[in-house]
């Protein structure tokens, strides 16, 4: 017997055989049918109509599919956004930098009227002074409390004044910068835009109220005296303000008194104290509050005892127990010399040496 698909008569000789029909391994899906530009009437319509057997369809409409389409309308909704959001930056373009201005600087010896009184013990003359009730070391500068301004959030105004903190302490409190040894504890704090101001005060002092290395740092002369006590007495306060609305301003503003004797002397050698007295100002801008450094805007110190007549350029020459102030006035002031500041000089009031 034939399969359910073969003719009652059997497969016609010469034929293929059922089961080797080339045909039977094609397959025709909806779409394949859909897609024919062929369509077959049915029985009916040409019956009816006479008409061809076959009839033909019109082409497909083969436009964007509806993903394609919705792909399209986000990449123009996208591209829309990116150009109003261009057009109407919210922050606005970004703000150059404003170079640092030269630090301006004061140094004014104070001469005393007599000798300097001394002491073997350094407590004894701390006890003695106006510098008695002074705290040690850093403890003298603390921080204020710190509230936030209009562009400024709390955390930066802390930074402020923590650095410059950090800058009074190193360059005021560090045995090896006060004896002249090393620079590079305050020179790492400079702003870059006054690294060369800085390097050149040190490789070129000169008294022109921008390049004393005395107005960066307090700086002894390690050829006359030397620390008698590494507990520096220091009092004094710091504040900070905002300037504008892209630096904060920090006044830092402290008296040091330091316990000196004369180099190379024995321990047992009188003892002096030198005061100090440094007003700096700072300016942060958001870069240097980030890469932790200061740019000073003016320094004013006051320093003594020591001699008017002596240069303080480079050093502080501190008069030591028992010595008097050399005759002689500060160096000579030319009114026609408009670029070069007033030679200054003051005197050490009486009340304000040790009481021995």
């Amino acid at each position: 017997m034939g399969g359910p698909g073969d003719p009652p008569e059997g497969t016609p000789e010469g034929g293929p055989a059922g089961g080797e029909d080339e045909y039977r391994s094609v397959v025709f899906d909806e779409s394949f049918v859909r897609a024919a530009r062929l369509q077959e009437y049915s029985a009916e319509e040409r019956m009816a109509d006479h008409a061809p057997a076959v009839r033909r369809r019109p082409p497909l409409h083969r436009g964007l599919t509806r993903q394609a389409l919705v792909l399209v309308l986000l990449i123009a909704v996208a591209f829309g956004t990116a150009v109003y959001m261009g057009v109407r930056h919210p922050y606005g373009p970004p703000q150059t930098r404003r170079p640092a201005e030269p630090l301006r600087m004061t140094v004014i010896p104070l001469s005393p009227t007599d000798k300097v009184p001394g002491a073997a013990d350094p407590e004894y003359l701390y006890a003695h002074s106006h510098a008695a009730p002074f705290d040690v070391g850093a403890k003298g500068i603390p921080l204020p409390a710190a509230r936030s301004t209009a562009h400024f959030s709390n955390s930066q105004v802390v930074a402020a004044l923590t650095t410059a903190k950090d800058y009074i302490v190193r360059s005021s409190l560090y045995p090896e910068v006060l004896t002249g040894r090393e620079v590079s504890p305050v020179r790492s704090l400079i702003d870059s835009d006054q690294l060369d101001q800085f390097d050149q005060s040190f490789d070129h002092p000169v008294a022109d109220g921008r390049h004393a290395p005395t107005g960066w740092l307090v700086r002894l002369d390690p050829s006359r005296a030397q620390l008698a006590d590494d507990r520096i007495r220091v009092q004094g306060d710091l504040q900070a303000v905002e300037s504008d609305s892209s630096a904060l301003e920090v006044t830092a503003d402290h008296t040091f008194v330091y316990a000196l004797r004369p180099t190379g002397a024995a321990a047992g050698a009188a003892v002096s104290l030198f005061t100090v007295r440094r007003e700096v100002t700072f300016r942060f801008t958001r870069d240097d509050l980030r890469t932790h450094q200061v740019q000073l805007v003016t320094s004013y110190v006051q320093a003594g005892p020591l001699s008017c007549a002596e240069d303080s350029t480079a050093y502080l020459r501190p008069l030591l127990a028992g010595q008097t102030a050399r005759t002689g006035g500060p160096a000579g002031t030319d009114p026609y010399e408009t670029d070069s500041p007033a030679a200054l000089c003051g005197t050490l009031a009486a009340g304000a040496e040790p009481k021995v």
